[in-house]
């Protein structure tokens, strides 16, 4: 695989949307909005009943932000845009009415922590530690933090946000919340989700809607909020400090 996408497969009433991209499964602003698209359709098809999200390749499930699109971003503008793409898919899995179960194979950083504290239900290998980095950037997790803290409580957002350089082990983010259980493998983890999207097949799909709408009830500003926050972003990414930053990164 060498080529980016983002591909969705039906069966059985079970939507996977699997994104990858060669550089550890970054993030740039064509494969967020796919994302975004993909995870607000398959909400409104009536085939599907579940949506399980997944990346390519077998070691990073998502390394965050593209540096290549970063490193590009010449204006405020420019840096908003590409900050919302995150804010679109955390709103597009907030807002649908499917249970979003993650399968998290590997190391994740940056916008995937955002992308897996999103999840409705999210499971993870021995191999998936997570790290916010943004701040080491010059910048911070300010579009994913909601999310973030959501999932795993202001104590523990502040303290990898704070700890940038630090990579957190998969047990504890399983103690904090983020991961509900932890393979020793990518089979036994596969396994796993299937059987539980399986399981939730079998549900009211009416009763799963008015549960995910209780969960995240309290996030209804959040359209206004992660747009704000995106703003935040993309006016720190062009700091001298963070410029410089990416250039040695480059």
């Amino acid at each position: 695989m060498t080529e980016p996408y983002v591909k969705q497969d039906i069966e059985n009433k079970i939507a996977t949307i699997e994104f990858f991209h060669p550089a550890h499964n970054s993030l740039p602003g064509n494969i967020l909005a796919q994302l975004a698209d993909n995870i607000t359709e398959a909400g409104k098809n009536d085939e599907i009943l579940v949506i399980i999200l997944k990346s390519g390749g077998e070691r990073t499930f998502c390394a965050g932000a593209s540096f290549k699109e970063l490193i590009s971003i010449e204006n405020e503008q420019e840096g908003e845009k590409f900050f919302s793409g995150f804010a679109n898919v955390i709103n597009a899995m907030r807002k649908c009415p499917k249970f979003i179960i993650g399968r998290v194979q590997g190391k994740t950083v940056g916008g995937g922590v955002g992308l897996a504290s999103a999840m409705d239900y999210c499971m993870a290998t021995k191999y998936a530690a997570i790290k916010l980095s943004e701040l080491n950037l010059g910048i911070g997790p300010f579009v994913v933090g909601p999310a973030v803290q959501r999932k795993i409580g202001a104590s523990g957002m502040s303290q990898i946000a704070i700890d940038a350089n630090s990579f957190y082990s998969p047990e504890w983010a399983k103690r904090k919340g983020l991961y509900a259980k932890v393979f020793s493998s990518t089979e036994e983890l596969d396994d796993e989700v299937q059987a539980l999207a399986e399981q939730l097949c079998g549900y009211n799909p009416e009763a799963v809607k008015e549960m995910k709408q209780m969960f995240w009830r309290g996030t209804e500003d959040w359209d206004e909020l992660l747009q704000e926050r995106a703003k935040i972003s993309g006016r720190l990414v062009l700091s001298s400090f963070t410029k410089e930053k990416l250039e040695r990164f480059k």
